[in-house]
């Protein structure tokens, strides 16, 4: 519903066209441009949206514009046809815990996670590369995101496939970094709850573009802070024109609904607080009843103040005064205005009490003291690793300080751009300090590491001492393994969650159909069981959680029933059983065990039910099977 605004008529009908453009912008900022006659529908934009391809650029538009925009618009619309394996190998506390760690190009991770967690997050804080040359890595081919991953990681074969990062030779373009940041931004956005928030660290050389493509996704109004870190306290002399102390951190929020955290109040900031008059309310400090405003400016607060204790009449001449007549009367009349010692002071002072102050509002500048610097983030990493494997890690107190103001004890937090594991570290720390809940959502690109790269030589060595592959991802989970035990190290009372499951990005379960016309009935037989025979059931199961927008940690409970598993998954929201083979005598005992179980499990929900379309020996066992359930409440049976 519009609000009515101070000084609009309520006899004024509703503006339809107002707020038509009101719920455009809601659900996509970026349609609501600048017009010649204020705001405008970007009719490009809208077609890019629902999929028309007759996009032209033939208008003027106020926004920021670049080759290869529309396409990474249409990328980020593009479904993903992959899905996230299970690795419980890799992983610690899998039964239990229900943080993520995620190993996969984070645009097609992203596109995964739509269904399950849209609207869910709290937070999402990343560091992404900065376009300096060397440090971010995109592919060269965009037709097909997936295929493009699954050749850069190895798990398939192609001769002549390449990956560049964005050299100096290339100028450092703005246009590929904008290509690689646009579509990630702009699903990132629907993973927020209406109350969310990101926070999006970058340094000098693209912080102007982030902003620009930040107020387009997210809508310049839900512009929060541009935060100066303090990364470095000491100058460089080895620079020839400025030395670089600061970083930003640009804050976005979803919607008008976010409301940062507060700072706890501190002895300093109380201590400005004081009772000279004995107050029974307590210790206050007294706010200047001056407006900034002139009598000019602000004629309704405009009128004579008389001291009670001398009968002394003032007028306003230079400033108007800060509270309206009634206000101050009633200030009067709760005793909240202190006329000086001998009480003979023409203009009081406001009474303001400790007891109802707020705690303190965070400022946009953070200086190393409060979140850390760079040398803090080496520390960090050395202190768990043993020795210096990245350069420059952001510190745990910078994303401390991000989960402290832009989170609550039961958040999700996400980081698409993991690094080594500092967020996952950190969400872990502050639930330590403050008994919260919060679950943490970490993406990392298992990008390999070179011993040829000096840039990459301790890292690859570390990987070698490890045993493991030679990529990032790999480093990332072996901070948090370590991190996890730091953090039970220096709080031994502490019973949060320390473990994390491992996903890895790979191509569906489910086997796409792609005949070879030299050879159909071969292509036709081979097509009967469209699952891929080198995946497990557990693997089926996890894109099963995907496809039906469930939770990657919720329960999943196993059975026996007519020797075959069943899954409940979600105390019953989901029964999957992904046998080979059901023939028609199982049929019914194995309906009769569903039923009964369903009952038991009682799901607060719809259940839905799926089964291996190929494991029927029949149609008839098929429906049978359909009709028993749906007869006991189980109308929504699926086959895969």
């Amino acid at each position: 519903m519009k609000k009515i605004e101070s000084g609009e008529p309520e006899s004024r009908s509703a503006d339809p066209v107002a707020e038509n453009i009101e719920r455009l912008k809601a659900l996509f900022p970026e349609l609501v441009t600048e017009g010649p006659d204020g705001a405008a529908v970007n009719v490009d934009v809208l077609k890019a949206l629902v999929g028309d391809q007759t996009v032209t650029d033939a208008d003027e538009k106020y926004g920021l514009n670049w080759h290869g925009k529309r396409r990474a618009r249409q990328l980020a619309l593009t479904p993903s046809t992959g899905t996230l394996r299970p690795a419980p190998e890799d992983s610690v506390d899998w039964d239990t815990t229900q943080n993520l760690m995620i190993e996969g190009d984070n645009l097609e991770v992203l596109k995964l996670l739509q269904k399950s967690y849209a609207g869910k997050v709290k937070l999402i804080y990343i560091d992404p590369p900065y376009n300096t040359g060397k440090d971010f890595v995109y592919p060269d081919k965009y037709d097909d995101n997936l295929a493009t991953y699954l050749r850069y990681t190895g798990q398939v074969t192609d001769e002549g496939f390449k990956v560049s990062s964005n050299t100096e030779a290339s100028g450092r373009f703005h246009t590929n970094w904008l290509n690689m940041m646009y579509p990630r931004l702009k699903i990132a956005r629907n993973l927020l709850r209406e109350d969310g928030v990101i926070f999006v660290s970058i340094d000098d050389g693209e912080m102007a573009n982030l902003q620009a493509v930040l107020a387009e996704l997210f809508g310049e109004e839900n512009f929060q802070a541009n935060i100066s870190w303090q990364k470095r306290y000491t100058r460089s002399n080895n620079t020839v024109d400025f030395t670089t102390v600061v970083e930003h951190l640009l804050v976005y929020s979803k919607s008008e609904d976010f409301i940062v955290n507060l700072l706890e109040r501190t002895k300093e900031a109380d201590a400005r607080y004081v009772n000279p008059d004995n107050d029974p309310r307590g210790p206050w400090k007294g706010a200047s009843i001056l407006n900034p405003a002139t009598p000019l400016q602000r004629p309704n607060l405009c009128y004579p103040i008389r001291n009670p204790n001398t009968g002394v009449v003032t007028n306003p001449s230079t400033n108007a005064w800060r509270r309206t007549r009634q206000e101050f009367e009633r200030l009067q009349n709760e005793g909240r205005l202190y006329w000086g010692v001998d009480g003979a002071q023409a203009l009081p002072a406001i009474k303001m009490f400790l007891s109802e102050a707020r705690n303190i509002t965070p400022i946009n500048f953070w200086e190393h003291g409060y979140a850390g610097n760079t040398d803090d983030g080496t520390r960090d990493l050395r202190g768990l690793l043993g020795e210096k494997v990245f350069d420059n890690p952001k510190p745990v107190q910078l994303i401390a300080r991000v989960i402290e103001h832009g989170s609550d004890p039961d958040s999700v937090v996400v980081d698409f751009f993991a690094g080594s594991g500092t967020t996952g570290h950190a969400v872990m720390a502050q639930n330590a300090a403050d008994g919260g809940r919060r679950r943490y959502i970490l993406v990392q690109l298992p990008e390999p590491l070179d011993h040829g790269n000096p840039d990459q030589q301790a890292a690859a060595s570390f990987c070698d001492k490890l045993h493991t592959t030679r990529n990032i991802a790999e480093l990332t989970k072996e901070r948090l393994r370590r991190a996890a035990k730091s953090v039970k190290d220096e709080n031994p009372m502490f019973a949060g969650d320390l473990g994390f499951r491992v996903f890895k990005l790979s191509s569906s379960n489910i086997r796409a159909w792609e005949p070879d016309r030299r050879n159909l009935p071969k292509s036709l037989l081979e097509s009967v069981d469209h699952l891929k025979t080198d995946r497990t059931e557990t693997d089926i199961l996890y894109e099963l959680l995907l496809k039906l927008g469930l939770d990657l940690c919720v329960p999943i409970e196993r059975k026996k029933l007519s020797g075959k598993d069943v899954h409940s998954i979600g105390g019953g929201v989901l029964l999957a059983c992904l046998a080979d083979n059901i023939t028609r005598d199982q049929v019914e005992p194995l309906a009769e065990g569903l039923v009964n179980w369903h009952k038991a499990l009682a799901p607060a929900g719809d259940t839905t039910c799926v089964f291996r379309d190929s494991a029927f020996a029949d149609d008839v066992a098929k429906t049978n099977l359909a009709a028993i359930l749906e007869q006991h409440g189980i109308a929504n049976v699926r086959s895969l």
